[in-house]
């Protein structure tokens, strides 16, 4: 690095909702970067993540998109732009507004997402613009705007710090936001309890004081059961509920009509009644309690209702706006706060107003639209449905990734197959949407952006461009003023920074403005000095400054400014297991990687954690079905089919099984789990449920496997039914595979490898075994690597993965490469723990089995855990283990 860094500019991480601040210095001459946490933000007070921390290994120029492309052609912006507004324009002068539509992101700063929503609900006339929060947060959404007459967060990241008990309903924080995990790590220590409910036994789960893993879709009769018992035990603060909250005796009156015993609660559950006292009397007599939920109560049909009880329980006991007490959904994107916010979802307008008529009318005044969209559009599901049935002619997808994201991923990718105009703006040029695009548009990545977002407490950081636009890339809310006045509404786009945006989106928030608590009054007349060094803040914004809590004095967004309660029923899944598809599959994220890996795929240190897909079974599931630990498993739902490693433990519950959602066809084709699910939608959010399809799994029984090293990644050659995953590593690419084809099968995919390899070539050939090594050479470097075997073994690949990085090769090392590892050198083939550190869960247990009997203990023996933090969480579990072992078993 170059010994005269750039200034120290702050910034907010690319991640999930806790919108961690960053301190990031630059190369002046080049793309090499230096991230540390913020100390001053308030969000993490200096904190990262593993993912935050590796940031810098993500930001170079491989793989980025940086001109316009029509088709598979160059083209200038002004020839794509206009290439855009005229077909936008023609489909909505054909068909109507409503047969275009934008796919927009949570990785969108504030100012774009202001942007695109003023084009398509203002000046095109469509509800048409959905975001990809629709799969992650609509349900809480619905919640709080039933309970508090608009989308209010209540609380704050210090309510963790205050609470007594954290109830995390459906929430692997420590995976997800392990920042705000490690936050509470001082509070509990001091004797803060944690509930976790979540049908697997995650990490988060693992460190609880209680954990309850309840059947799948059962959250709603066991929050309605708490209520019950509240009430039962006198717990309710009727005060508080008479002057500030309504529809409680209905609600009351609803529960009496069913058995709310804790025997039958229990019962339903599928949960030991003991614990569900434990629980029931823990949230009685606490009154700091905070109820965290996430994707595992929003991610379903049940979504809302969800939401709503565990709003339920806090209204009736009067534990919301009070230090400690709230309950608090926590969202999964860096800004999908910030599209809540601005619109950008298809059921709002825009600065949390809806489509009743004063509300479009006063939009239209702010705006001078002639066409405000008069209805709200089509949601995400229902969008792509369109597309596929051919209701939308033109569809514009913004800094995401839906042919992997979005359920049912098959019929997703039809639906783009068959749209007649597809425009994606990305950073990257290859993802599996942007191989539909007709018109592909090249954006700033998260290292260049400039502008806003706002996190999960409701706190407005700014995101700070680093580097300069590389190649030709623009901010997504220019090539959406372009676009925009491409189509003739050149007067409504004419911005010239992202802080004149902001200060239009601020303005609109004060305007006309007497009863939304949204405002932003006071950042209407910023300068651009003020815009570019403004510090954190939490809306509503006061001419004294920010707001961390909301509702301290009970008064709400309602018409009367009372909270309303919403009686809830439990259902059952929408589509219940059978005898065919006898287990339900639930999918999420793993704690490195995130969304489709345009990001993390690029820093080798996140991939070593959770190197390829998988699917996690319980024994007592997958002992009969002769499923192996570690072997190649498929899942088929009636969806589709997927391919991934099993993980047979029973820290999955029986009768279910679970796979994350990363992996694309650009890493591992038949490791996409969305493919797999139904997409079912709750009936007031829109979003899908990710937690329950009916599945089955059976073993892939593979004929052969192997894997192969090069410096560049490879895909499978169309017409070979090979499974394959490739690992990113430093310096090259492993590319783990398997078939369960005969000779010819092998031999096409040796043809396939090592067409064009240096003539230099080792090769050690088993025919008793199957095996076949080969490692090609290269001016004295290894060119790539196959190893296969139809029978025998296969060393690790690390020390091969190594060799790439040698620039010239010993002469020890040319003839060892055929062995695959080095002489003397100890084989450690533990999962890795510590991504940033390189260490090895073999070499934690040990550390234990020593006499480590803390995680402090365990960092320094080891130095696991002393850097980011995101792997204490499993330390923790592995020390908790270490009287009674992981049950894990092989068929």
């Amino acid at each position: 690095m170059s010994e005269t860094l750039a200034r120290e500019r702050r910034t907010t991480c690319a991640y999930c909702g806790v919108g961690c601040g960053i301190s990031a210095q630059a190369e002046p001459d080049g793309r090499g970067l230096s991230v540390s946490g913020d100390a001053a933000h308030p969000a993490n007070f200096g904190r990262l993540c593993s993912k935050g921390s590796a940031l810098g290994a993500t930001v170079g120029l491989e793989g980025r998109l940086l001109h316009p492309m029509i088709g598979n052609k160059r083209a200038n912006w002004s020839d794509a732009v206009g290439l855009v507004a005229r077909k936008f324009k023609e489909a909505i002068a054909r068909h109507g507004p409503d047969s275009v539509a934008f796919y927009v992101s949570g990785q969108l700063l504030t100012e774009d997402y202001y942007a695109a929503n003023k084009l398509m609900k203002g000046f095109i006339g469509s509800g048409n613009i959905d975001t990809n929060s629709r799969l992650c947060m609509a349900s809480a959404v619905v919640a709080h705007k039933l309970a508090f007459g608009a989308d209010l967060v209540p609380g704050c990241y210090e309510d963790l710090d205050l609470a007594d008990l954290v109830v995390f309903s459906g929430h692997n924080a420590a995976w997800t936001h392990p920042v705000l995990f490690r936050r509470m790590e001082a509070a509990k220590a001091r004797g803060q309890k944690h509930v976790v409910i979540d049908p697997r036994r995650t990490d988060t789960a693992e460190v609880a004081d209680l954990h309850l893993a309840l059947k799948p879709q059962m959250d709603v009769r066991l929050w309605n059961g708490l209520l019950a018992d509240l009430i039962r035990r006198g717990v309710v603060d009727r005060a508080y509920v008479a002057a500030h909250v309504a529809g409680f005796a209905e609600i009351e009156a609803e529960l009496g009509r069913a058995d709310q015993s804790i025997g039958a609660v229990a019962s339903d559950c599928g949960l030991p009644t003991a614990q569900v006292e434990t629980f029931f009397r823990l949230f009685a007599e606490t009154p700091k309690t905070v109820s965290l939920f996430s994707m595992g109560a929003n991610q379903s049909t049940q979504g809302v209702a969800k939401g709503s009880a565990i709003i339920n329980a806090h209204l009736a006991t009067g534990r919301i706006g009070k230090p400690g007490a709230c309950p608090f959904s926590i969202t999964g994107q860096p800004n999908a706060m910030g599209g809540r916010e601005t619109g950008g979802m298809a059921n709002t307008l825009a600065a949390h107003m809806d489509f009743d008529d004063a509300s479009r009318a006063r939009v239209a005044r702010f705006w001078g639209a002639e066409k405000v969209a008069p209805a709200p559009g089509l949601k995400a599901i229902d969008m792509f449905e369109a597309v596929r049935e051919g209701r939308i002619k033109a569809l514009w997808v913004m800094a995401t990734n839906p042919a992997v994201s979005l359920p049912n991923g098959d019929r997703v990718r039809e639906a783009l197959a068959a749209c007649p105009f597809v425009v994606v703006s990305d950073c990257m040029a290859e993802t599996d949407t942007m191989a539909y695009a007709h018109v592909k548009l090249p954006a700033l990545g998260w290292s260049e952006k400039d502008g806003t977002v706002t996190n999960s407490e409701r706190r407005i950081s700014r995101q700070r461009g680093l580097f300069p636009a590389p190649g030709e890339a623009k901010g997504d809310w220019r090539i959406v003023a372009e676009v925009g006045a491409a189509m003739g509404f050149a007067d409504a786009f004419n911005w010239r920074t992202p802080g004149q945006v902001f200060r239009e989106y601020a303005r609109m928030t004060a305007y006309e403005n007497t009863d939304r608590f949204l405002h932003l009054g006071p950042f209407a007349g910023m300068t651009v000095d003020e815009y570019d060094a403004m510090e954190p803040v939490q809306w509503p914004v006061t001419a004294e400054g920010g707001t961390a809590r909301l509702f301290t004095d009970g008064r709400f967004q309602t018409p009367d400014g009372r909270a309303r309660m919403l009686a809830v029923a439990a259902a059952g899944p929408a589509e219940a297991v059978d005898a065919v598809y006898p287990l339900a599959l639930n999918t999420g994220r793993v704690r490195d990687h995130w969304h489709t890996l345009t990001r993390t795929g690029l820093a080798p240190e996140l991939c070593r954690h959770t190197p390829e897909p998988y699917v996690e079974i319980h024994p007592d599931d997958a002992v009969p079905l002769g499923v192996a630990d570690g072997r190649l498993t498929r899942v088929q739902t009636r969806q589709g089919e997927a391919i991934a490693v099993a993980k047979v433990t029973d820290r999955q519950r029986p009768g279910s099984v679970f796979m994350p959602m990363h992996w694309t066809a650009l890493y591992a084709a038949y490791g996409r789990s969305n493919t797999l699910v139904a997409p079912k939608v709750d009936a007031r959010s829109g979003q899908p449920e990710f937690k329950h399809t009916p599945a089955r799994v059976r073993p892939y029984r593979e004929t052969w496997r192997g894997f192969f090293i090069a410096r560049e990644g490879w895909t499978a050659p169309h017409g070979l039914d090979l499974v394959w995953r490739r690992i990113p590593q430093a310096g090259c690419q492993l590319h783990e595979f398997a078939g369960r084809g005969g000779d010819a099968e092998r031999e096409a995919v040796r043809r396939a490898l090592v067409r064009d390899a240096a003539p230099d070539v080792l090769r050690f050939e088993d025919a008793k075994t199957g095996a076949l090594r080969e490692a090609f050479i290269a001016s004295g470097r290894i060119d790539r690597i196959l190893f296969t075997t139809c029978t025998g073994g296969l060393p690790p690949r690390e020390w091969l993965a190594e060799m790439f990085a040698a620039d010239t090769l010993s002469p020890l090392d040319r003839a060892l490469l055929l062995v695959g590892r080095a002489p003397g050198q100890p084989v450690e083939t533990g999962p890795i723990v510590c991504a940033c550190r390189g260490v090895r869960q073999t070499k934690i247990e040990a550390a234990i089995a020593g006499g480590c009997s803390s995680v402090d203990a365990v960092a320094d023996a080891t130095g696991a855990g002393a850097s980011c933090g995101s792997c204490r969480p499993e330390i923790a579990r592995l020390l908790s283990q270490s009287a009674k072992p992981e049950v894990r078993h092989a068929a």
